[in-house]
């Protein structure tokens, strides 16, 4: 049965706002309201339709009067920043994660209107260790847990979460943990990352990258607003490209870096506004991650349309990413180093 009237926080961004103007499309669901502490960018605002913005920062418990006045019954929280840079900071940034998930949450264990409540949560809660399984279920736990930043945030935040679940057992809860994203249209650290002309890496690793085209994750998050799916559920597509493989699809150089040089040159690259990488997403460069689907296939009916490796090509085909070295010539310099180590043996 779809919702009477929606709430979806966080559409100032991309999701948040193209989710708003899908579920605005759909003549079944009677309101849309989308929150955020700033507006959307125009033509975002445009693409909206009739989904009425209303400026609203989560933290503050006047949100509780948003949700009860306008009756939602439906809230898809999906406002979590994995970047501080664009959030003001990373302490800015956990008062949004963290504070403002839990006056959310308060606000609608108070609001008997509420009936379903999704959650754009991450992978990043299983952590990136040299000790991961080659595959995470929705069951595991990591390794070794997040120590910071946003994987941190999410931890902390589905835990929040549970517990609200026990408080209200009449709301659907949905909680579905994105792998990266990636698209032609989507900003996000990884995007950034493969249009460096000079892609670092980690000197002596080749970690396994698991993506979600964007258009995969807002039918994601529009099934879950839209249908009663309850659960905690893997979104990423199928299939794996080692960074390496990666970097070579996009066009550009690797600059292998000595572990102990990794902290000052993400230092340099935050700096110089290029990428600002997180200590987990250095981690991730190192170790990868690959979550197993099966869940989202079996229990909550969706089956990504884009692999991992057709998510990757569609990027770079959007965002017209031009080689910067030729790649006839690179196979070539490779195929002739590969047969110089083969006659050293």
């Amino acid at each position: 049965m779809p919702p009477s009237v929606v709430l979806v926080t966080g559409v100032s961004r991309f999701l948040g706002g193209h989710l708003a103007a899908r579920l605005a499309a759909n003549p079944d669901i009677d309101r849309v309201l989308g929150v955020d502490t700033v507006p959307p960018p125009r033509d975002l605002l445009r693409r909206m339709g009739r989904a009425e913005f209303v400026r609203a920062d989560i933290r503050n418990p006047l949100i509780s009067k948003v949700i009860s006045t306008a009756s939602v019954d439906t809230v898809v929280h999906a406002s979590l920043a994995a970047n501080p840079g664009s959030s003001g900071g990373r302490v800015a940034m956990k008062e949004m994660n963290v504070i403002g998930t839990m006056q959310l949450l308060a606000a609608c264990q108070k609001a008997p209107s509420v009936r379903r409540m999704v959650l754009k949560s991450t992978t990043a809660v299983y952590g990136s260790s040299s000790r991961d399984p080659a595959l995470f279920t929705e069951t595991m736990t990591p390794k070794d847990l997040p120590p910071g930043g946003y994987a941190k945030d999410a931890v902390e935040i589905e835990g929040y979460l549970r517990g609200f679940a026990r408080r209200r057992p009449d709301v659907s809860v949905t909680t579905l943990r994105f792998a990266n994203f990636i698209g032609p249209r989507i900003e996000t650290v990884f995007t950034r990352y493969f249009a460096l002309p000079v892609v670092p890496i980690v000197l002596g690793y080749d970690a396994r990258v698991q993506l979600l085209h964007e258009e995969d994750g807002l039918a994601v998050l529009e099934k879950a607003a839209s249908e009663d799916v309850p659960g905690v559920f893997n979104v990423a597509a199928d299939g794996v490209l080692m960074l390496s493989q990666a970097i070579r699809r996009a066009g550009r150089m690797p600059l292998p870096v000595p572990s102990p040089a990794v902290g000052p040159v993400s230092r340099l690259f935050r700096s110089a506004r290029l990428v600002d990488f997180s200590p987990e997403q250095m981690r991730l460069l190192n170790f990868g991650r690959v979550v197993d689907n099966g869940r989202l296939r079996r229990q909550f009916g969706f089956t990504p349309r884009w692999t991992t490796v057709q998510a990757f090509d569609d990027y770079v085909r959007g965002r017209a990413l031009r080689p910067v070295v030729d790649p006839e010539r690179f196979a070539a310099v490779e195929r002739g180093v590969l047969a110089a180590a083969r006659t050293l043996r």
